[in-house]
């Protein structure tokens, strides 16, 4: 065996020997040990992994390892969210069959994955555009349908009338269409929803049963979910039987409304008396708001509006207000409608001030007598009928209560959260498993009849909803009558694969069931989840609401699919510009030079790495040049989980030079042979025995209990250089080899999550039986974790001037004993007083002198 370090060599050796064992795969939890499942969000098959992802997977795997050496059943899989619009854009840009792309994309991935020593359960594979996954992707839909928690309506869609087609989000580009440049439309089209509405307050009351979510992330998801308790008030229209509902949450400020906005394209507005001029106007100012505010009418800047010249009457004053339309009321957000009060709302005072129209304040400060324009906040109401004089809380409560007496307002609450449009106008997805009859309107497929599988080929031009156009996948009977009719021409959301997919992890080859109650009661919930913050929001909002969707269908599952989350910071990295060819990306430098003309290149501002920009670190390479477990340190080391990874190539070097250091202590010659049951002989090997457990309690609760790994690989560095410090390397074994011994087989195993195919060479040429992998984590011994010793940092005048070591919680006078006694201290203290003494005891000794 070769005594140097040569990752080329041992890697795919453990690899093959992983494999052969069946390392990592299991069944069900082992009786008598705590099951752990660790899941990283599904990676769409893209084709080449980069940093990122490395960062993301070795985070995981970490822990798998970890928990495993722990003695936990753990189950860690691997699949592949392989539906998707990059699939279908790389056939019509290509001419490649979405089906051929995506396969070869995960075959190359996989591989990749292997490669860095993954410890994935690879016999739970599953990749979500194969039938046997999407199958159940049908059926849910079918038995959310039955529970009423599908349903089908007309919504806004991103158009684009050049191309004739609908776009996805990702593809309107500062309101135009990507591929042309076309300016997009919101056109209005027949979509299937799920009612994530249904479980609002529950997701959002539940955040607070998260504890193992990061703070962020919960404010993020309460935010997007967005609970506003407030009031309905209806305004009765003048000339019409008709209301125009409003939604507020300062009902106590109704009295200084002074006009109603109600969105441009509003089904009232039909049913008001509009002159037919007037009503021209606001057609063309609806259809300019819907081409001009495509991304977010919600958040337009610019706030515009128009007078329909119809009133409505404010129930708490009676008197008549004009009606408005303006184009920062959205039809689908609340009620369609708002009150405005210019004098206690900033964008409604400058509409009204831009406008013309009358502001009334109503509310004054605390403390002040006079009611104050542009005052927002809570205070005294002023100018209120017999509400005046009343606090705004104790107001608002009093205005519901008249207002539900008199029939015109109703204590409400209201949510940012809209219901989930999954109908997608695009081919590679999920079919939608429902038939259209001109008799019998939407009828679901049967169940007996899924999965409704996707064509093998199809003409893909980009066009909208190309499975409408295939004829012979289009056209079937009506389940109903018998009919001819045809089938839904849209396929879902991909965030439909992505919000359950860990439940079928569990049981994959399960053909009778989505899975098994047995394989839920023994794996979920998910104890630790690892993605990127970009998911904060969408999938995982998705994937809490689709567990308790499955709880309202009769599925025993937790309403919570995930207890533990994490979420990784972005890799960043410094441009790099050749004086001769300027910008250049990473594989277009070596070793600081330019490959094309080998100038140095100099070095500018940090980056975000994007695959846009064509500036990701791919890890093929640098596992060619340093190997797998090199690659796995660095991105544990450089930075914690939830923080920025700047890039370095020096920072790889440096872990690459720490695993050589580890490797030539631990394989030396005659180490395997030392009594590893040697009790220490020295105060030498005492002092290295203490280290080592030290070092073991250190690692366990960084990696355990706070997920900190960086300081866990620093734990183990200051442990190498201990075992260089008592045992030269260049010098012979000492005779007092036993604790050597211990501390290279316990540095083995607790190296092995990060670089398990140098500890697996190491944990072998030592004689340790059978794989490090399933190995037992060592244990700290409690007694050699309290030290007997501490060292004090001196200082005269602020100083520093030297350390001392001293018992553990020695008194002030014995910690200024000692320091007197250190011939550097001395000499400052020489022919002074000392008038005062700073004392913090086990850390500082600072001597103030004249």
């Amino acid at each position: 065996m070769s005594a140097e370090y040569r990752p080329q060599e041992i890697e795919p050796k453990w690899q093959e020997r992983w494999r052969d064992a069946g390392a990592f795969e299991i069944a069900a939890p082992e009786p008598g040990r705590p099951k752990h499942y660790v899941l990283e969000m599904l990676p769409y098959p893209s084709g080449r992994l980069h940093m990122g992802h490395v960062r993301n997977y070795t985070m995981g795997d970490v822990v798998s390892r970890f928990r495993r050496l722990q003695g936990d059943s753990v189950m860690h899989p691997m699949g592949w969210d392989s539906f998707g619009l990059p699939a279908e854009n790389a056939a019509i840009e290509r001419g490649a069959d979405p089906r051929e792309w995506t396969v070869s994309n995960i075959a190359a991935m996989r591989s990749q994955f292997q490669r860095l020593g993954l410890d994935y359960d690879w016999s739970r594979e599953i990749a979500s555009h194969e039938p046997d996954y999407y199958r159940w992707n049908q059926w849910f839909f079918l038995k959310f349908l039955e529970a009423g928690l599908a349903y089908r309506k007309q919504r806004g869609v991103h158009w684009c009338p050049s191309c004739n087609t609908v776009l996805a989000n990702e593809q309107v580009e500062d309101g135009a269409c990507y591929r042309c440049s076309t300016t997009v439309e919101l056109r209005e089209l027949e979509q299937w929803f799920f009612r994530t509405t249904r479980f609002q307050g529950e997701l959002l009351d539940a955040l607070d049963e998260l504890p193992g979510w990061p703070e962020a992330m919960r404010k993020r998801q309460s935010h997007w979910i967005g609970r506003s308790e407030g009031a309905n008030v209806r305004f009765a229209v003048q000339g019409a039987e008709a209301e125009i509902e409003v939604f507020t949450t300062r009902v106590d400020t109704i009295f200084g409304c002074t006009f109603v906005v109600i969105a441009p394209d509003h089904p009232l507005l039909d049913a008001m008396p509009i002159e037919p001029e007037r009503r021209a106007e606001i057609d063309a100012f609806a259809a300019r708001v819907a081409k001009d505010q495509v991304q977010d009418r919600g958040e337009e800047k610019d706030k515009e509006g128009l007078a329909t010249g119809v009133s409505a009457v404010n129930p708490f004053t009676g008197e008549e207000v004009p009606v408005w339309v303006g184009n920062f009321v959205v039809k689908d957000y609340g009620t369609g409608a708002v009150m405005s009060v210019p004098g206690h709302d900033l964008r409604d005072n400058d509409f009204a001030k831009a406008y013309g129209l009358p502001i009334v304040p109503v509310i004054c400060p605390p403390g002040g007598d006079e009611p104050e324009e542009r005052f927002t906040e809570d205070g005294v109401l002023a100018g209120s009928g017999d509400f005046t004089g009343l606090a705004s809380a104790e107001a608002r409560q009093r205005m519901v209560e008249a207002g539900a007496a008199g029939g015109f307002a109703d204590a409400a609450v209201q949510y940012r959260l809209r219901d989930w449009g999954i109908s997608r106008q695009r081919f590679w997805g999920t079919p939608i498993p429902i038939i259209h009859c001109e008799a019998c309107g939407p009828v679901p497929v049967p169940e007996e009849d899924l999965p409704v599988v996707l064509p093998e080929r199809i003409e893909l031009t980009g066009e909208a909803s190309p499975l409408g156009r295939h004829e012979e996948f289009a056209n079937a009977p009506c389940p109903k009558c018998g009919a001819d009719a045809r089938r839904d021409p849209d396929t879902m959301d991909t965030f439909v694969d992505s919000s359950w997919y860990f439940y079928r992890y569990l049981d994959p080859r399960n053909e009778e069931a989505p899975f098994s109650a047995e394989a839920v009661k023994d794996w979920m919930p998910v104890d630790l989840y690892i993605g990127g913050p970009e998911h904060a929001v969408g999938h995982l909002i998705y994937c809490r609401w689709w567990s308790r969707a499955m709880k309202e269908i009769g599925l025993a599952v937790p309403e919570e699919p995930v207890l533990r989350l994490i979420h990784h910071g972005m890799m960043t990295m410094a441009t790099q510009s050749c004086p001769e060819h300027g910008w250049r990306y990473p594989e277009e430098v070596q070793d600081g030079k330019c490959r094309e003309c080998g100038r140095e290149v100099e070095v500018g501002d940090v980056i975000k790495m994007s695959k846009s920009k064509r500036n990701v670190i791919e890890p093929d390479a640098l596992i060619q040049r340093f190997g797998a477990d090199t690659l796995r340190l660095f991105v544990m080391f450089a930075a914690p989980p939830g923080k920025e990874l700047d890039w370095s190539e020096s920072g790889a070097e440096g872990m690459f030079r720490f695993l050589n250091r580890a490797w030539r202590m631990a394989t030396r010659e005659g180490l395997a042979e030392a009594d590893r049951g040697a009790a220490p002989a020295t105060p030498e090997g005492e002092k290295l025995e203490t280290l080592l457990h030290q070092t073991i309690h250190r690692v366990t609760t960084d990696v355990r209990d706070r997920l900190h790994f960086n300081t866990g690989i620093a734990a183990l560095m200051e442990l190498t250089n201990a075992l260089y410090a008592f045992a030269p390397i260049d010098e012979a074994l000492p005779a007092d080899a036993g604790p050597l011994r211990r501390a290279a087989e316990a540095l083995t195993i607790m190296l092995s999550p990060y670089a398990p195919h140098a500890a697996e060479e190491i944990w072998e040429r030592l004689g340790g039986v059978g794989l490090v992998a399933k190995a037992s984590w060592p244990v700290a011994d409690p007694a050699r974790l309290v030290e007997d010793t501490k060292t004090l940092a001196v200082q005269v005048n602020g100083k520093m001037r030297g350390q001392v070591e001293v018992p553990a919680g020695a008194s002030q006078e014995q910690a200024v004993e000692a320091a007197r006694a250190v011939e550097n201290i001395a000499a400052h203290l020489e022919g002074k007083q000392v008038v005062k003494v700073i004392h913090v005891p086990d850390r500082l000794l600072n001597l103030v002198v004249k």
